[in-house]
């Protein structure tokens, strides 16, 4: 199982990345543990600038923006 952790302060953007992650892993059968941080703290421990921001597996794989379907795609299939 991928843990995966949305970096955000909780705005719509990154609700929005939440929800998308979770509808792609469903379509994908893939087993996943999406975590919405939003401790300010924590979000610069993992030096992002600027959310929402993606972090697999504690590598941050996405940051600024909400992600593609076929980036997530990508991100569940390895």
């Amino acid at each position: 199982m991928k843990t995966i952790k949305v970096l955000g302060s909780g705005c719509s953007k990154c609700i929005k990345t939440a929800e998308i992650i979770g509808k792609v892993a469903a379509e994908l059968g893939a087993e996943v543990d999406v975590i919405k941080e939003t401790d300010p703290e924590a979000i610069m421990n993992y030096g992002v600038m600027s959310t929402p921001a993606v972090v697999i597996d504690d590598e941050v794989v996405h940051s600024g923006s909400i992600p593609s379907q076929d980036a997530i795609r990508g991100w569940l299939s390895n």
